[in-house]
């Protein structure tokens, strides 16, 4: 994922959970607030340790990562987006994480498919 794409800082992740919007399902927790002054979307990703050791933190990010990326062209741009992993993560394959990350996407209004 392209630097430009990614929300590092502390004060931005704080700045999208107290004025912006989320949505959930069992595995996926969704904050977003619209940038109108961007011409993509960012995200910004939190994976707990209650998740599991640092090995499958990373490979939840990872494919996380991958998933928005093959995703890419059906996310509304000019958005930020939180995605928080919840306990159910650590036992889903990519395809699993995938699906239940374009069902909240599609939950919150932000995924649209293009023809």
């Amino acid at each position: 994922m392209k630097k430009a794409y990614r929300i590092k800082k502390n004060e931005e992740f704080q700045k999208i959970f107290k004025h912006g919007e989320s949505f959930a399902n069992r595995q996926l927790v969704v904050y977003f607030m619209k940038k109108s002054d961007q011409t993509h979307f960012r995200i910004g990703l939190s994976v707990s340790k209650k998740i599991g050791n640092a090995v499958m933190r990373n490979q939840v990010k990872r494919y996380l990562r991958q998933a928005f990326l093959e995703m890419e062209e059906d996310i509304r741009p000019g958005y930020d987006l939180v995605i928080i992993a919840r306990k159910p993560t650590n036992q889903m394959n990519f395809h699993e994480i995938k699906r239940s990350l374009t069902h909240v996407l599609k939950r919150s209004r932000l995924f649209q498919k293009k023809k």
